[in-house]
């Protein structure tokens, strides 16, 4: 479990990310500009820092630059963006940033990123002999790239779920209304009994799905299924 700030004016991204990273066993604090994101760094040193780089106040290379002049730079940063070209994310590993995450952020590639990125904290620590390090984090471009990991598996209870007998196959579908509705009364019923079936496993689920993980909480959120963490596997 690590402390990880997540630095987005997007509540959308926030809320995600939040989500995600809960789900894996992680304490989040959000951020939705650079102000609070200062004021945070201030008050705590996180372990592991998502910086989006596109922000109306200070953008968040700017901010990058301004933890790497103060010495606050201690921590893994992972820059976030949908817009940004190949020398912003170029300078943005020159000045200290240890990876580089394209929105939509595909599920996995944030998993291994975050896992990579703690990996690396963990290992400044180490050879400072420090609980928390006060060495400025250097990026190293031969360090980029993806690790070869599986995430986590995350069991959820799902409130009001129905049991594996399936929710699907007992329910009486209504054929009588507008198409929309009935879609989502469908999926409704066919995202409960999966959740049923896996125990709460959202990784199993978007196995079974076969959606990314990331869409998957999305489309529950949007359908009001509710969930509840359970018992971690």
């Amino acid at each position: 479990m690590a402390n990880i700030l997540v630095v987005d004016d997007e509540i959308g991204i926030r809320e995600l990310l939040s989500e995600i990273l809960g789900d894996e066993g992680h304490v989040v604090h959000l951020a939705e500009n650079a102000a609070q994101a200062r004021t945070f760094r201030q008050q705590e040193a996180p372990e592991l820092v998502l910086l989006d780089i596109w922000m109306p106040d200070t953008d968040g290379v700017t901010l990058l630059k301004e933890w790497s002049s103060a010495g606050a730079l201690t921590m893994p940063v992972i820059m976030m963006s949908g817009h940004a070209t190949i020398d912003t994310a170029v300078e943005a590993t020159r000045i200290g940033a240890i990876d580089f995450l394209e929105k939509p952020i595909a599920l996995q590639k944030l998993l291994r990123a975050v896992q990579k990125g703690l990996e690396r904290g963990a290992g400044v620590m180490r050879s400072t002999g420090t609980a928390k390090s006060t060495v400025p984090f250097t990026s190293d471009s031969a360090h980029l790239g993806e690790a070869n990991r599986q995430p986590l598996g995350q069991s959820l209870e799902v409130r009001g779920a129905e049991g594996p007998a399936s929710a699907l196959a007992n329910s009486d579908m209504p054929l009588d209304l507008p198409l929309r509705e009935a879609r989502d009364a469908f999926e409704r019923a066919y995202f409960e009994y999966h959740l049923a079936q896996e125990n709460g496993s959202m990784t199993r689920v978007a196995e079974k799905t076969g959606l990314e993980r990331t869409h998957l909480y999305r489309k529950l959120k949007q359908l009001g299924i509710e969930l509840t963490k359970g018992n971690r596997k």
